[in-house]
């Protein structure tokens, strides 16, 4: 088995406007620093375009249908200070949400020891019914949801590094024992969520605030005291990560400084934590990250480590 790789072009045509971080030059990044010799055996697909079924079990029908409806034929509307849509947004957020889909089924089949999702918009800022901080259907959620239904998971985590904290991941799943959420992110920060003492309503969500001017030491303290003993408590079926690169020390909107290796160890421990309950399953969802050198260089690390323990597990 090897790592899959999974993106689409619609990625590209999603654009919020002139000057807006979250921009299609982020996937382009990805893509050049995945073009080089050392990738020659990822595994690449397409992403597929994602179902209504699968949507709706992490957000209300009439909350897809009022985005479907939002979107323009021209131009740009903006749902809020962040959040925009053009013409080429909905099928972008359509891709987004069957990418990772279309990697729970692959990794949870058997066919791909993990796999990365390039794809843009991010997700793990949109509520049940609330799209915001760029995002507009919950990714790593809706992952999560299919693995249970379809695939019959009886635990799931997400774990989520990106530089801000996944409101809305939490969000929907507040409540529900089956899925863990655990967080590092700097506070205070937008979206304003995800102090320690917000644990939900089962246990199950586990928060990690940094502080501004943290980087690597604090990071891995955060995760061998807080996180990762309660993920290896917890034996997920399967590792999802919310993986956002926006922590680095380039990163523009934040003020976290981690490098690569951070993420390298970061991805190592997760998946040894995987390795110990899942069979190794993880499948893992680009969020943010800003600066295009670092997030190109952060991804080439992530993917690679992913790559290693893949054809660990082939041999």
């Amino acid at each position: 088995m090897t790592t899959l790789f999974i993106s689409h072009p619609s990625a590209l045509l999603h654009d919020m406007g002139p000057g807006h971080p979250e921009r299609p030059d982020r996937v382009r990044a990805i893509e050049r620093a995945l073009e080089t010799e050392a990738f020659q055996m990822l595994a690449r697909e397409r992403a597929q375009r994602g179902a209504v079924e699968d949507i709706i079990r992490c957000h209300p029908e009439a909350y897809m249908r009022s985005l479907e409806e939002a979107a323009p034929a021209e131009g740009v509307v903006h749902l809020d200070g962040d959040t925009a849509m053009n013409p080429g947004t909905w099928e972008a957020a359509l891709h987004g949400v069957g990418g990772a889909c279309q990697a729970v089924d692959e990794v949870m089949a058997g066919k791909a020891a993990n796999a990365f999702v390039a794809m843009r918009p991010p997700g793990h800022h949109a509520e049940r019914a609330t799209p915001m901080g760029f995002c507009f259907f919950n990714n790593a959620a809706i992952a999560a949801r299919r693995a249970r239904a379809v695939h019959g998971a009886e635990r799931v985590a997400i774990m989520d590094f990106d530089v801000h904290h996944g409101n809305g991941t939490q969000d929907i799943f507040w409540a529900d024992a089956s899925v863990m959420y655990a967080s590092t992110h700097e506070m205070p920060l937008y979206p304003g969520t995800g102090a320690a003492q917000e644990t939900g309503e089962k246990g199950t969500i586990v928060n990690a605030p940094l502080r501004a001017g943290d980087g690597g030491a604090q990071f891995r303290a955060a995760m061998e005291a807080l996180i990762l003993p309660r993920l290896r408590a917890f034996r997920p079926d399967l590792l999802i990560i919310s993986a956002g690169f926006d922590a680095h020390a380039r990163d523009p909107l934040a003020q976290i400084n981690l490098n690569e290796e951070d993420f390298v160890w970061a991805t190592g421990k997760l998946m040894d934590v995987a390795q110990a309950s899942a069979g190794g399953r993880v499948v893992s969802l680009l969020e943010g990250g800003y600066d295009l050198a670092a997030l190109g260089r952060s991804v080439s690390a992530h993917v690679a480590t992913l790559m290693g323990r893949a054809q660990d597990r082939r041999g």
